[in-house]
């Protein structure tokens, strides 16, 4: 029986991972396995599913994340690809839970899928949003195609240049990602190395790109951290489309921008 069975809140969780999952390969940038989503769905869990017993050896995490002692977590799992997972999200992913070590997580639910390459960078990654006591609980890493090209070229990945840059291609985005976009230079996947990078931004940025790999977005549910990377994709595709037609798109003033921040109240 599946873990979803009469747990309503769950069952939506998980049925949006399962509705992204979908996006993410429509909008080709879920190629192959590539692409990894954790959810905490902590809240979710009831007194029923924290009796249920293993159906996996203790596994360690690599590191210790005090913030994380009993979460729960679903995990697209590895190698597995985001169009199975958008079909069959429980034969596609894992419910994991984290031990009282806080070093160390087992499998509950629903097959003993094993979870994401990068769960140890996605762990780190919610471990610091709880110590911050922020509300986001989702994770998301994709391959957005117009996005990543532009980390090729280097005047990109100053800071903030790329986050100007886009903002001013439409206003929704300045609206919709009001934190703009963080860049990390080149580390090596899954390394942790990368993940105390991307944390490291996460003070600043809602949304992080990993030069030539892809982007890392959080937001209070796998719906919003997506929305975050599709608004910041369709900039990119504004500003590329222009570059093909022959010129250099005019974009929106700072004087613009500020204008739209005061109206809707947005960060600085």
């Amino acid at each position: 029986m599946s873990i979803l069975g009469n747990r309503f809140e769950l069952e939506k969780q998980i049925g949006e991972v399962a509705e992204v999952a979908g996006y993410l390969w429509q909008k080709g940038w879920a190629e192959r396995n590539g692409g990894n989503i954790t959810l905490n769905i902590t809240d979710t869990v009831d007194d029923e599913i924290r009796k249920m017993s293993a159906i996996s050896d203790i596994v360690p995490i690599g590191r210790k994340l005090p913030h994380l002692k009993g979460a729960y977590f679903f995990c697209k799992g590895t190698n597995m690809r985001m169009r199975d997972l958008a079909r069959r999200p429980m034969e596609n992913g894992s419910v994991i839970r984290i031990l009282d070590d806080c070093s160390h997580y087992v499998i509950i639910a629903d097959r003993p899928v094993k979870p994401t390459s990068e769960l140890a960078s996605h762990l780190s990654m919610h471990n610091y949003l709880i110590g911050k006591g922020s509300d986001y609980k989702a994770v998301l890493h994709t391959h957005p195609t117009d996005l990543i090209a532009m980390t090729h070229h280097p005047a990109f990945l100053e800071k903030d240049v790329l986050t100007y840059l886009l903002w001013s291609m439409i206003p929704e985005t300045r609206a919709f990602c009001p934190r703009g976009l963080g860049i990390i230079p080149y580390a090596l996947p899954s390394s942790f190395d990368l993940a105390d990078a991307t944390i490291r931004e996460l003070d600043e940025y809602d949304v992080v790109m990993w030069e030539k790999h892809g982007v890392c977005a959080v937001g209070e549910n796998i719906m919003e951290a997506f929305d975050k990377v599709d608004t910041l994709s369709k900039s990119a595709q504004i500003y590329l489309t222009a570059q093909s037609m022959g010129f250099e798109p005019q974009g929106m003033s700072r004087e613009q921008m500020d204008e739209l921040r005061i109206a809707f109240n947005l960060p600085k």
